[in-house]
């Protein structure tokens, strides 16, 4: 079994609504979890039909932050992907340049207040945890590629500062928008969302369009 480091949990915990898990023994997980997690009503458990397949993919530490990162992205346990949710297909068809900047910032602001602890802790494992590592790589590889589709967007609108390729574009968003510089603004220098949204806006339609 896989371990990670349980601090702050509680805290990455209280950001999320709520995760539905399947487990032959509800009581027991629930037990688990509890003490693993500090997790009440944020868990909600029943009998799975499968119990060995669904069990050992939530039966470590590392597996319930992989569920709560997931939960935490999409804001609920739906199996709607990402970009195929409302906020972001509104995105994608923005035709102003700085509005689509703008949208993507308010919605970075969402996603981060919910991802951003789970995905500290996930970070933190990963110093000393080969599982929980290769899970932040694929994390941020994931991210990059979502955060691509901005720069391309802007790139075929002709929106992109003059010589600035798409390739470098998508690495400044990824840098920017990234759940490390939220942890330090936010987090660690107590900055409010608000905050963090306009200064996301302001800095990335200053890198990224022309003056």
């Amino acid at each position: 079994m896989t371990s990670t480091p349980t601090t702050s949990v509680t805290a990455a915990a209280a950001a999320i609504t709520s995760v539905t898990l399947e487990v032959p023994d509800p009581d027991a997980a629930g037990a688990f979890y509890r003490s693993a997690f500090g997790l009440g009503s944020q868990l909600r458990l029943r009998v799975s039909q499968a119990p060995t397949t669904v069990y050992r993919l939530f039966s470590s530490k590392l597996g319930i932050l992989k569920a709560m990162l997931d939960v935490s992205i999409g804001g609920d346990d739906e199996a709607v992907a990402m970009a195929d949710r409302p906020q972001v297909r509104a995105l994608f068809s923005a035709v102003d340049p700085q509005g689509q900047v703008a949208a993507f910032a308010a919605l970075l602001r969402q996603v981060m207040a919910r991802v951003g602890p789970v995905h500290r802790i996930l970070a933190d494992a990963a110093r000393s945890d080969q599982d929980a590592a290769s899970l932040l790589t694929e994390i941020a590889r994931q991210r990059h590629e979502g955060q691509q589709g901005i720069a391309r967007s802007l790139d075929r609108s002709g929106a992109l500062r003059p010589g600035l390729k798409e390739r470098d574009a998508a690495d400044i968003i990824h840098a920017l928008a990234s759940p490390e510089v939220y942890g330090l603004l936010v987090t660690d220098r107590a900055w409010s969302r608000e905050r963090y949204e306009n200064w996301l806006k302001s800095i990335l339609i200053d890198q990224l369009l022309p003056p």
